[in-house]
């Protein structure tokens, strides 16, 4: 039997965490050749957005959410793996306004490769999350690959009105993020062997910091549009945004919660190539303003299990920025605001 002591999971996969992702611009080519399927008056929120989840209407009072998130291993410790993908996943659901009431697991994973009690671990990882969102794991599906993947299908339950799309944000709004940035470039390092067990700790506490303020966000009026940072980047989902709500954005760069080591890490040239492939999708609707090369890298730094961006009124902002400090998330920052839109949605970036 394999040495379990001598398994990297990291090694056994081409990629890691939501730096797998298909890059936007060849995932918009992919879904514009859909055929339109059915329409229906209850789907509240479906694919038109890129949103995080879909939303389907029950009744006056009850929306279900519906989203699927998995990818392979961005750690080589299996209950670490287990549990940032679980963490990973639950976003979605509080990215939507909503809170999670139960999740099956997705399984793939190259058994002549993999001890079963490895396997095992992955997913006691992700179970253990599940325990601490007060949610079961109520099945799943697995299947043998050729590299492992673990993730969830999980379901929430949100009043309709208290839906957060990321389609809804008004110009004027401030821009608040929950976590900091840099965990592709601390996920990158790793798998070169530079991260020492400070770093890796920082890495863990953020990937498995779950999101669960944002079904209390929702319950606030002044918060008008929701998503959490993942695999495109602060500048990709940021973008969404945009396009959803018919605006634009300008953020200051001094103003982003960031992970020290990371920051040195890609100065010293660190980085991802998920981070390229981001730039590269949607580069043309970004505007810098005085910023470097590292700089930019972190801003399109593919993010597993990132924070929530909100955009919110500026009456309300302080409020929502206390909030997010009383229920942990120490980093929590203001970083810009939407604005009018011109010709086009775009997001501008300066330095301070």
């Amino acid at each position: 039997m394999t040495d379990e002591k001598k398994i990297r999971l990291t090694q056994l996969s081409h990629g890691g965490g939501c730096g797998c992702k298909i890059a936007p611009s060849v995932l918009q080519e992919m879904l514009a050749t859909m055929t339109p399927g059915v329409i229906s008056e209850k789907l509240l929120v479906g694919s038109e957005t890129s949103d995080d989840a879909a939303v389907y209407r029950l009744n006056d009072e009850q929306a279900i959410i519906a989203t699927t998130d998995f990818f392979m291993p961005i750690v080589d410790d299996p209950f670490d793996f287990g549990r940032i993908a679980a963490t990973n996943a639950l976003s979605d659901v509080y990215a939507m306004g909503g809170a999670p009431i139960m999740a099956l697991a997705i399984v793939g994973m190259p058994l002549d490769k993999l001890p079963v009690s490895v396997i095992g671990r992955i997913l006691e990882g992700g179970n253990s999350v599940c325990r601490d969102a007060g949610i079961p794991v109520a099945g799943g599906h697995s299947i043998d690959t050729v590299e492992p993947i673990y993730g969830l299908a999980a379901l929430g339950i949100v009043s309709p009105n208290r839906v957060r799309s990321n389609a809804a944000g008004k110009a004027g709004d401030v821009l608040i993020l929950g976590k900091p940035l840099g965990v592709g470039i601390l996920s990158a390092a790793l798998k070169k062997g530079m991260l020492d067990d400070a770093g890796y700790q920082t890495m863990l506490r953020v990937t498995t910091q779950l999101n669960n303020i944002g079904a209390e966000l929702s319950a606030n009026d002044a918060i008008h549009a929701m998503t959490d940072v993942t695999g495109f980047g602060l500048l990709g989902h940021l973008l969404e945004i945009c396009r959803g709500s018919h605006c634009a954005a300008e953020i200051t760069f001094d103003a982003l919660p960031l992970i020290g080591v990371a920051c040195d890490f890609v100065r010293a040239g660190v980085k991802t190539g998920a981070s390229t492939r981001n730039w590269d999708s949607y580069g043309n609707d970004i505007m810098l303003q005085d910023i470097e090369s590292w700089q930019q890298t972190l801003l399109t730094d593919p993010q597993t299990s990132g924070g929530l961006l909100v955009t919110c009124s500026p009456e309300s902002a302080a409020e929502v920025l206390r909030l997010f400090y009383e229920r942990g998330y120490t980093n929590a920052a203001i970083i810009g605001c939407l604005e009018e839109r011109e010709s086009k949605s775009r997001i501008f970036v300066r330095n301070n």
